[in-house]
């Protein structure tokens, strides 16, 4: 038999020939860094026969599948360690995922884990791993399998089995065995439980069996795998830099907002975040005006047959919160684009009038499950940077490259660089074929026209119509998706949108969707992320720390506030009868741009002692001068 290397070689192989035998038929270096073998694209074990004629290649330490692997040996061991440590206990399902694994387990009744039971399971699992367990993959048919599985008290197992029977039809199923232990698993994995070369456990969870909240809740231990000790040090350094960064800790030690029990996913803005969340709505009129933007309002309420029209009640209802008034089913509104189509259809427009640019911060409330609210990052009132295009077919290209030019700025202030994505027709979907055509390949010629580089994400569209969706990479290598322009074919005929052309017929106008920052809840937790919390001079809560030396100074520390709220400076005066330098102290825990210290001297004087987070202590400074410079630093979104 033959197979066929990257390079477009051939090699030949005795028939039957494994992976492993493949890779030693190259070289030993080869054969002695191989986890696995790829055929014809699939990975699979390497003691698993090849085919003739396949494209072959070997998966080592510098795959792009390597991590992955041992993540789910990873996954495996962790099993192996707790069935060790406490006997008696259930298995579910253990896979890699993003950043690490995790597995499920269903403990025996009075044993409870907590990371404080962390340590000990991974001692476990490093004598696993040093013992150099093979993993060994056995098919076997679906009837063995339910009698061993139902033999051991698996339950999970046995309904994983007997789905597999109903769904998938199969006959049989694989095994791996690492040791002792015996898994359900389809595989692949690496020949033995040593190429695990660095181990993390990092927390304990509740998961309900199957993401059902009618099951049983089980126990999920999450943990991370690495290639080198290195690796895994580099890795954890980088959680921990995001654990003291996490928008939710510092939210509170910033008094910048509060979460209550009393309205689960939505965010009670103390003044300090209130000023964060308005100075981006700010922003948002203050750029959108001078680009043909109209602000509106519209309700937060509507009748049911709005959202049938819009197609929502069909394909969105599960995640909107519905009431009723009068026997009338109504939805408050989780987006606004219906609200924004039904006031466009209200009023007679002309070809001139086009384009059609309705802007509202709306308020919006989403039904998310309880186990996905995530801080500000995932809420379910919010409030998004929300704009709606009423456009002409010919007007499509300019009015995407305006949408994208404005996306960029915004970002550039935040010194933010996006990348593009364009998301094609999902699954499910609303609108024709044809429709969906011209809709795709018009985003993709105004893409395209402006010379903007981007990748495809097929499947990811609206179930109205495709988009372009801007990513920005953050202070820590984390990638965020936060604006979107989405062209939208469906909703103009759905709603009968119209416009008069020169000829004096009627046309039907195409919308388009944009929002910039996405909600401004997500786009201020990720910005407290980036920054952790110290935010650019200009966006700053409070940009300047009046602080005075003793209360004799307090007077002038007034008056220093004064004059810069009068510029339209934000300013904060620490009246405690505490020592200057536990003042600096708590200013700099408050992450305040500018501290300005003030005593005899300055108050004779009418100056001020400059102490600047990013540049430390600058001497005295008039305050008239003081004034104008952090004035024009603020006008200009200075950092």
């Amino acid at each position: 038999m033959k197979v066929i290397l990257p390079d477009g070689n051939e090699l030949a192989l005795a028939d039957g020939a494994t992976g492993a035998e493949a890779a030693a038929a190259i070289g030993p270096g080869l054969a002695k860094a191989a986890l696995a073998v790829t055929l014809d694209g699939q990975i699979q074990d390497l003691a698993a026969p090849l085919r003739d004629g396949a494209a072959f290649g070997v998966v080592t330490g510098k795959s792009d599948e390597a991590l992955d692997l041992i993540r789910h040996d990873a996954a495996h061991v962790l099993a192996s360690a707790v069935i060790d440590l406490y006997p008696g206990t259930k298995v579910s399902i253990g896979p890699s995922i993003e950043n690490g694994f995790y597995y499920d387990f269903d403990f025996p009744e009075g044993i409870t884990i907590s990371e404080d039971d962390l340590p000990a399971i991974e001692d476990r699992m490093r004598e696993h791993i040093k013992a150099a367990e093979s993993f060994e993959r056995s098919d076997i048919p679906v009837a063995e399998a339910l009698e061993r599985f139902k033999a051991l008290g698996e339950d999970y197992k046995v309904e994983l089995i007997e789905d597999l029977i109903i769904n998938e039809s199969v006959e049989t199923v694989s095994l791996y065995r690492n040791g002792e232990f015996t898994d359900l698993c389809r595989g692949p994995h690496t020949p033995a439980t040593d190429r695990i070369k660095a181990i993390a456990l990092q927390s304990v969870a509740g998961a309900y069996w199957r993401g059902d909240s009618t099951r049983k809740m089980l126990t999920r231990i999450y943990g991370t795998a690495f290639l080198s000790q290195k690796e895994l040090d580099a890795h954890l350094e980088l959680l921990e830099e995001a654990r003291a960064r996490d928008h939710r800790r510092l939210g509170t030690q910033l008094n910048l907002f509060r979460f209550s029990e009393v309205s689960p996913g939505s965010a009670f803005w103390l003044p300090r975040g209130t000023q964060l969340f308005n100075s981006l709505v700010e922003l948002s009129r203050e750029m959108g005006a001078p680009r043909g933007y109209q602000e509106v309002k519209t309700p937060q309420l509507y009748d049911a047959e709005l959202w049938r029209t819009s197609g929502h009640w069909d394909k969105y209802r599960e995640n909107m919160f519905l009431t009723e008034s009068e026997d009338r089913p109504m939805g408050l509104k989780p987006m606004n684009c219906p609200g924004h189509a039904h006031l466009y259809g209200s009023q007679q427009w002309s070809y001139r009038d086009l384009p059609v640019r309705y802007s509202e911060p709306g308020l919006l409330h989403r039904n998310e499950p309880s186990g996905t609210l995530h801080g500000l990052l995932r809420v379910r009132h919010f409030c998004q940077d929300d704009a709606h295009i009423f456009c002409t077919e010919d007007q499509i290209q300019s009015e995407v490259a305006s949408c994208l030019e404005f996306a960029f700025a915004t970002y550039r202030l935040f010194g933010l660089e996006p990348s593009l994505e364009l998301s094609t027709r999902p699954d499910q979907r609303i609108g024709d074929d044809a429709t969906w055509d011209r809709a795709e390949s018009a985003l993709r010629e105004a893409l395209d026209q402006e010379g903007h580089p981007y990748t495809v994400n097929e499947g990811d569209g609206a179930f109205y119509g495709p988009k372009i969706d801007l990513h920005i990479t953050d202070s820590l290598g984390r990638s965020w998706q936060l604006g979107t322009v989405q062209l939208d074919y469906s909703m103009p005929e759905r709603f009968d949108l119209a416009y008069t052309g020169a000829d004096n017929a009627e046309h039907r106008p195409v919308m388009i969707h944009r929002a910039l920052m996405g909600s401004y809840e997500r786009f201020i937790g990720i910005l407290i992320e980036h920054y952790a919390g110290v935010f650019p001079f200009w966006f700053a809560p409070i940009q300047i720390a009046v602080l005075p030396v003793a209360d004799r100074h307090l007077d002038y520390a007034k008056e220093v506030a004064a004059c810069l709220a009068e510029s339209g400076l934000r300013a904060d005066i620490d009246e405690r009868t505490e020592s200057v330098g536990r003042k600096i102290r708590d200013a700099e825990i408050s992450k305040a741009p500018v501290m300005l210290i003030v005593g005899d001297r300055e108050a004779e004087g009418r100056s001020v002692s400059v102490r600047e987070r990013a540049d430390g202590d600058l001497g005295d400074e008039k305050l008239d001068a003081l004034v104008a410079r952090l004035s024009a630093k603020a006008a200009n979104r200075d950092a």
